[in-house]
């Protein structure tokens, strides 16, 4: 009997002795799986966070609206659910815009072929042949965009609100450039205030950030990253 108590105590201690491997392995594995996930968010938001936007979230719905075209053509908002929105407010008068618009122009041209993402402008001008004759000029005064573009061609969308009904009324813009990205579900991901490189990695990065699920978990609000995820900007 001496001899069955030794045996049953030592497969107690051999099974305390796995048990123990066990969820020691499982820590280790749980760890790398959580730093791993965490290194892949981190990722998710490195170029939203580097772009300094003044907004970033995943909670507000943009405004729909309804804009004239170049051609007079009627453009909703809500006509691009299901793609991902860039949307920048400028006007011909706005220096910072006229700088910024060259990126964009190469922006729309990287975008051309995907049908996930689209780029749309929409200009306060009061009149537009002043938002025709500045695009042309910019672009035609740019080395890479001159032999890209026709003479006189826009390769993005401009929606026109010369009284400012969705520009001011709606967004609450006042300062340009200003340039929101939208989810596909209409989703305000972010907001940018003030000219950037559009047609740099880290532009497009945040693009397609937006793209995917869940996206850059990071709140930024008044250009401070705050709550849960605001280590996610942290960069390291």
């Amino acid at each position: 009997m001496a001899g069955e108590a030794a045996r049953e105590q030592n497969r107690g201690r051999n099974f305390a002795i796995q048990l123990a491997f066990i969820l020691v392995a499982a820590g280790g594995v749980f760890s790398f799986v959580q730093a791993a996930k965490n290194d892949q968010m981190r990722a998710l938001c490195s170029a939203t966070c580097a772009l300094a936007p003044a907004y970033a979230g995943r909670n507000r719905t943009a405004p729909d609206f309804a804009l004239p075209d170049m051609d007079g053509n009627t453009v909703s908002l809500s006509s691009f659910r299901g793609k991902t929105v860039v949307l920048n407010f400028w006007a011909s008068w706005c220096d910072p815009c006229r700088e910024e618009m060259p990126s964009l122009a190469r922006l729309a041209m990287m975008l051309k072929k995907r049908k996930d993402v689209v780029l749309v402008t929409v200009s306060v001008d009061e009149e537009k042949t002043a938002i025709t004759d500045t695009l042309t000029a910019l672009f035609a005064a740019d080395d890479e965009l001159k032999d890209k573009l026709r003479p006189g061609e826009i390769p993005f969308l401009v929606l026109h609100d010369p009284e400012m009904k969705v520009v001011r009324d709606g967004y609450g813009t006042t300062k340009y450039p200003e340039t929101w990205i939208l989810d596909k579900d209409g989703f305000i991901r972010s907001r940018f205030d003030g000219a950037r490189d559009w047609s740099g990695a880290l532009a497009l990065d945040a693009i397609n950030a937006a793209t995917r699920d869940p996206g850059c978990l990071a709140d930024i609000v008044q250009g401070k990253p705050q709550g849960k995820y605001a280590r996610l900007c942290d960069g390291e």
